[in-house]
């Protein structure tokens, strides 16, 4: 799994759920990111309103001329569920993020993470705690400041979401006291690093109908469904017998 991209939908998911993690649910405004690959590159938008969030990512594929946009709502009165919307074919799909978090955790075959510490660096001009994990799959690097602090990703992580928690990526956090919010990540595996940082953040009243689906755009039925327990368990041994290849 690409763990900037479970990041990304980490970041969001442990932000929009407004009536659980009320440091986030005072702000309003934008928070935007970058995010580099190497098969291209994305720019990530997170918008913040009165009890509903949105995200939008805009990808550029190496050649392939055509942008791909795509846009997840959340709010607070339904916080397992997500509006995912595809703007290319103008429709959208309702997802259960409590099914989706539980199939992704049973997908998550790292599971031996090592921490380090390293120098504290300025990102953006934030002082931030360089954190690099290790595991047998890839090098995950973190800048995490204290000094956003009503974005505390990791407390409201922990905390109001235990069931986004449970990956060994973010109980590894967890056991390291790591907090604050990741301002840069940098992913190194054998594809090439995957670059996402903080390129901005503007406290502003944003309009409640960027929190709608777009009007004439068609509802997709979501076939995702949550894992029986002879998958669960199917899985479980599978994993058990990948780590003792690590």
């Amino acid at each position: 799994m690409n763990n900037v991209l479970l990041l990304l939908f980490l970041l969001f998911t442990a932000l929009t759920g407004s009536s659980s993690a009320a440091a986030a649910s005072k702000f309003t405004g934008t928070m935007d990111m970058s995010l580099v690959m190497p098969n291209g590159k994305a720019a990530v938008t997170y918008f913040f309103g009165v009890n509903t969030q949105r995200m939008d990512m805009i990808m550029q594929i190496n050649k392939i001329p055509d942008q791909f946009k795509t846009t997840v709502i959340t709010k607070a009165a339904q916080p397992d569920v997500a509006y995912i919307i595809n703007h290319q074919a103008k429709n959208y799909t309702i997802v259960n993020l409590r099914t989706a978090a539980e199939n992704a955790l049973f997908l998550d075959f790292d599971s031996n993470y090592t921490l380090a510490r390293a120098e504290n660096q300025t990102i953006k001009g934030y002082n931030c705690e360089h954190i690099i994990l290790t595991s047998t799959t890839e090098k995950l690097e973190l800048w995490v400041t204290r000094d956003l602090g009503d974005f505390s990703t990791f407390r409201i992580l922990q905390t109001q979401n235990p069931r986004l928690s449970n990956t060994q990526l973010a109980k590894t956090l967890s056991a390291a006291g790591v907090e604050g919010f990741p301002v840069k990540i940098i992913q190194h595996d054998d594809n090439g690093p995957y670059i996402m940082e903080l390129t901005g953040i503007s406290e502003k009243a944003v309009s409640p109908s960027l929190f709608s689906v777009p009007a004439g755009y068609k509802k997709i039925a979501n076939n995702q469904k949550p894992l029986g327990s002879q998958q669960k368990e199917h899985l479980k041994n599978l994993m058990e017998k990948m780590k003792k290849f690590e």
